[in-house]
């Protein structure tokens, strides 16, 4: 049983991170998905949502028209992500949550212009970390708006102009101060908790 992480955030959340090492007979379920490591990992990622809560009824699942998936009685908020091997699991029975584990490759580079605001560019030209490169740095950026994106749930949000990070990561692990601004002008101020574990970099918010 490859249980990579598991953290009990409270009585009511709780995420995991599952290694990918098993046949797909061992997730059970269905997906039309054909290709095999995309399968694989949508199944672990489903896989993990009632291996957190046994309650949980993943039959129920539906898709909202901005493709996330959510339980329409509401009984549990989730989120879900994946990368190479990897699959990661975010399950609350109080509050909206989003998750994102990416690997740590230099591939982010690369896109940061789609996400960074200029404050953070600027920021980050002030706030060298002496524990973590530039790479990793911006691997948790990426990831932490992408816990945001799944947080939101509806879609169609700017990368760099309405998910806003008022602090940089500078160690392996932390909190970040973070402020999502809809379409509006509504402001939403999130706490992002990160860790790096090695090559993979694991964002998550509760809200």
């Amino acid at each position: 049983m490859p249980l990579f992480y598991q953290q009990n955030i409270n009585d009511s959340t709780r995420l995991a991170i599952w290694d990918l090492q098993e046949e797909e007979a061992f997730f059970g379920g269905f997906t039309e998905i054909v290709h095999p490591q995309k399968r694989l990992q949508h199944l672990g990622g489903r896989y993990l949502l009632s291996f957190l809560f046994p309650a949980f009824d993943k039959a129920a699942i539906a898709i909202a028209a901005s493709k996330k998936p959510f339980l329409p009685d509401g009984s549990h908020q989730f989120s879900i992500s994946h990368c190479t091997q990897y699959a990661a699991s975010l399950v609350s029975t109080s509050c909206r949550v989003g998750i994102d584990i990416e690997e740590i490759t230099e591939r982010v580079h690369k896109i940061q212009h789609k996400f960074l605001h200029a404050s953070e560019h600027e920021m980050l030209e002030k706030n060298a970390s002496e524990i973590l490169t530039l790479t990793a740095q911006l691997t948790i950026i990426w990831s932490a708006k992408e816990a945001i994106f799944k947080w939101w749930g509806a879609g169609n949000i700017d990368f760099s102009a309405q998910m806003i990070l008022d602090q940089m990561p500078v160690a392996q692990n932390g909190i970040l101060q973070a402020r999502f601004i809809e379409k509006s002008g509504t402001e939403h101020a999130l706490a992002l908790h990160y860790k790096v574990m090695d090559t993979l970099c694991l964002v998550w918010v509760c809200n």
